[in-house]
């Protein structure tokens, strides 16, 4: 700071020329880093201590390094030792391949920094988001004019939650939940994503008001089971308040009877709600099930940009038939807020869990405009395609039994003729995922489908080719053949032996345990030539020589005149 403060230069400030400088070579890197995301592992599965290895386990340093520095460190720390959701066969969860434009839309969004909390702090923003909610709800064909943007999933539900909780209980924000009255109860599948156990949880209800209705034999809520579910508990004197439909279960892709359930819902006075967070984005293809079109009859919805519109992580949304309900729900004003009040005005503050609310509309705002509507629905009927192009090749290779496919999530199994106890055949496929995922070149998650332990492939990204969809049951073949063989383990214990790491320290270890592992799957390269490393001398060369960039252990080459004197000596002692 300078005395009397008539001029400052911060630590963090940066000349225009310095941003712009910094900024063209950081977007130089990332240019390159998405070029290469096919050609490189979807993870390198390092381990904790590799990562703290790489991070450095340094204090807060006392004094700054120069931002053009700290970008290029950055990112090299992020583009070697992260798990690539972007890449082309990243199969695992409900994680989408990022569009380019969210990554600059989200550059754009921090430069200018608006507060998306209320109207006069970001005018414009705050527009931007509204109009973002309205295509969302336009492109799924659901009524109504409240929504608002959150994190993601878990968030969007929890909206919705509380919305129902609000309507179906006008006292409950002054009162709480009186323990005298009788228990609120909410109605859910035993398919329905974990949120709703945390929201029973958080929001005061507990998880015993929960009531898990059983499932069909296509893991789909069976509405004659909610039917007389809903009647025990008034019969009790138990207070229904919410029933939840899925469209696109996180296991399987199923979505409930929606029509069904809403009828349900409405003779009896319940909200429903719809957990969308994945598959109500489907509702916008032509050929949709009338069920997933029937979640327009639903009180809210919850639906994820960062799913199936592939917007960059956070990014979630919350659907309300009527804004003003958000409002009964969240809504406080404090003497220290003085912001517009009509009801034309939007604050988002009002409609929300939060105040203070980054911009995270504009990514998806972009990726919307950048696609148009036929651009996202043939994005969505191509994951689907290629999960059945994934499916059918499964049904081709030996050793595989098909499970489920719905909208664009395929589960299987590994299932050689040699393990038929069912317990030995979980075991074996959930050791199998691990070693999938560790691999590198495929990465997947599991399902427990009817009992069975399962591989689950999720396609939600455009990188994703019928060539990588059709790869992943020769891979899990491969690799299943090996564990059934005993190999790895063999091959783990040999590759220990190999090389007499203890002499060199932790640090070296962990490099050159790494570069093993890259040669192994073949995705190491000589850093002079470019050339790929199958030698095993080559490859414990470049772990010490990263070792020794890193500080670590390593012991120096000896020269061939101090071998030969060694050599000399022993003869003379023999």
């Amino acid at each position: 700071m300078m005395p009397g403060m008539s001029k400052r230069i911060a630590p963090l400030e940066m000349t225009p020329a310095e941003f712009r400088a910094a900024g063209h070579r950081l977007i130089d890197r990332i240019g390159g880093f998405l070029a290469s995301i096919p050609d490189r592992p979807v993870t390198r599965a390092e381990t904790p201590s590799e990562i703290r290895s790489a991070l450095g386990s340094g204090g807060l340093p006392e004094r700054g390094t120069k931002a053009s520095a700290l970008l290029e460190r950055a990112s090299e720390l992020l583009f070697e030792h992260s798990l690539l959701n972007g890449h082309p066969r990243f199969m695992a969860y409900i994680t989408s391949s990022a569009a380019p434009i969210g990554a600059l839309a989200d550059l754009l969004a921090a430069s200018v920094n608006p507060n998306v909390g209320s109207f006069s702090l970001a005018p414009i923003a705050t527009e931007i988001e509204a109009q973002t909610v309205r295509w969302i709800s336009e492109l799924i064909g659901y009524p109504g004019d409240g929504g608002v943007l959150v994190s993601g999933g878990n968030m969007a539900n929890f909206v919705c939650f509380l919305a129902a909780r609000r309507a179906k209980d006008e006292e409950v924000r002054v009162r709480g939940i009186d323990p005298s009255r009788a228990k609120l109860r909410v109605y859910a599948s035993a398919e329905t994503h974990t949120w709703i156990q945390k929201a029973a949880d958080l929001f005061g209800l507990g998880t015993e008001a929960l009531r898990w209705i059983p499932v069909d034999g296509e893991l789909r809520m069976d509405p004659s089971a909610l039917e007389r579910a809903i009647g025990e508990d008034r019969a009790r004197g138990d207070r229904p308040f919410l029933v939840v439909g899925t469209a696109g279960s996180v296991g399987t892709g199923a979505v409930d009877p929606l029509r069904a359930i809403a009828g349900i819902a409405r003779r009896h006075g319940l909200w429903f709600h719809v957990d969308g967070a994945y598959g109500a984005l489907a509702a916008a293809l032509p050929g949709a099930s009338a069920d997933l079109k029937a979640l327009s009859l639903a009180d809210s919805v919850a639906v994820d940009p960062h799913k199936w519109l592939y917007a960059p992580v956070e990014a979630g949304c919350a659907l309300v038939k009527s804004r003003a309900v958000l409002r009964d729900t969240f809504s406080y004003r404090p003497s220290y807020y003085h912001f517009d009040r009509d009801d034309d005005t939007i604050n988002f503050y009002e409609l929300g869990l939060q105040n203070s609310r980054g911009f995270r509309a504009l990514k998806v705002w972009l990726g919307l405009l950048q696609a148009g509507r036929r651009g996202a629905v043939r994005m969505m009927e191509d994951d689907i395609a290629l999960a059945g192009h994934l499916a059918r090749a499964v049904e081709r290779t030996p050793g595989l039994e098909l499970l489920t496919v719905g909208l664009s999530i395929v589960t299987f199994r590994f299932a050689p003729p040699e393990v038929r106890d069912p317990e030995a055949l979980n075991a074996l496929n959930e050791k199998l995922l691990t070693a999938v995922q560790e691999d590198g070149r495929a990465y997947m998650s599991n399902a427990v489908v009817n009992g069975k332990y399962v591989l689950r492939a999720c396609i939600v990204n455009f990188r994703t080719t019928r060539q990588d969809a059709e790869s992943i049951p020769g891979i899990v073949v491969e690799i299943g053949r090996r564990l059934v063989a005993g190999t790895d383990a063999a091959r783990s214990e040999s590759r220990r032996r190999a090389v007499p790491m203890a002499k060199y320290g932790k640090k070296a270890s962990d490099k050159v345990e790494r570069a093993m592992r890259e040669k192994k799957k073949g995705t190491l390269k000589s850093g002079r030539s470019g050339k790929k490393v199958t030698s095993r001398k080559q490859a414990i060369a470049i772990g010490l020589s990263e070792a020794r960039k890193a500080g670590g252990k390593v012991p120096k080459k000896k020269s061939s005149a101090s071998s030969s004197k060694k050599s000399s000596s022993s003869k003379k002692k023999k």
